[in-house]
Order: C-alpha cells, then structure tokens, then sequence
C-alpha cells in the first residue's frame, strides 16, 4: 500500500502538471510518505473508450486510492476543465473511492484566467466521489521549471505550495 497515490489527468509524457505533481511527490518522500504515481496514459485505451468500469485495471486503481490515505489529483486546463481523458477515468471509478480522503486538487493553465477551473470543474467533480477536498493549487506556466530540479520558481508560490501540501500531509497522517 501506498500512503499517498498522485494521479495525473494530463495525456502528455512532457506536461507541467506532471512535473509539479512528481514534485511534490518527491516532497512527500522527504516527509516519509510512500508515493504511487497513477497516470491516465497507464490505463488501457479500450478500458477508457469502452467505458469498463468493471474492468481490472478500474478495480485495481480504486483499491489503491481507497486504501491510501490521501490522494493528489492533477490536470492541465483544457477549453476551461480539467482533461477529457481524465473525465472518463473518474467516469468509471467507483462513486464513493475517495470517501473521507483528503484530496489535494491541481491544475495548470496558461494564465490566471482559467483560475476558476479549479473550482468549477475539478473540484465538484472530485466531490460526487465523496472527496475531503483541500483548498487546492493553480500553476500558471511562467511559475513552473518542466528542465530544474525545483520545479516552481516563483518563490511566493512554492511558498504558498509547500503550505497547502504540508496541511495535506498532516491530514494524510
């Protein structure tokens, strides 16, 4: 088991969403957290295209996410929400999974105005899965490093970050 699973919604290999999310995993670690990586890339297209909720690869994340003790689930903005593709993953979990779980909510986008993504799209839709939803992390793109080994540049937001994620670890403990 897996203290925290951190789920990327982005279907590119190279996204800054990815980035920060693995960022912040490695943060964890170094509190002593063990992390599992989930990405929607790891799960079968036909799995996702086909809608198989019953399929063993669903039943296999749902059981990692229910038996962590919390989760971070991240997307870039795409048309004002998070990705399409994480849409259809969350589509076929369970309704319940994330049921008492703290759940820290990412996304990145372009420029502040997709802001309200966050609250608008991903947050509602992580709550119907009975998330304990936390405030939550807007990145724009010039606040994020895909090359450095820190990953967020800009100092009041790797601040304001590292603030939300150790509220998110003492809940996870």
């Amino acid at each position: 088991m897996s203290d925290i699973i951190i789920v990327s919604g982005s279907p590119s290999d190279n996204s800054k969403s990815k980035k920060v999310l693995n960022y912040l995993g490695t943060l964890l670690e170094q509190e002593g957290f063990s992390i599992r990586h989930i990405s929607v890339k790891d799960v079968s297209k036909d799995v996702l295209f086909e809608g198989k909720y019953d399929s063993p690869e669903i039943h296999h994340i749902a059981t990692l996410l229910q038996e962590s003790k919390g989760v971070i689930i991240g997307s870039p903005v795409y048309k004002g929400a998070y990705s399409g593709v994480l849409k259809t993953l969350i589509d076929l979990l369970p309704q319940d999974v994330l049921k008492h779980k703290p759940v820290l909510p990412l996304m990145t986008g372009g420029s502040p105005a997709h802001l309200l993504a966050l609250e608008y799209a991903l947050k509602p839709v992580l709550a119907s899965l009975k998330a304990h939803n936390l405030k939550g992390l807007y990145f724009i793109d010039s606040q994020i490093d895909k090359q450095g080994e820190i990953t967020i540049i800009d100092e009041d937001t790797l601040k304001r970050t590292k603030k939300q994620l150790y509220y998110f670890a003492k809940l996870a403990k």
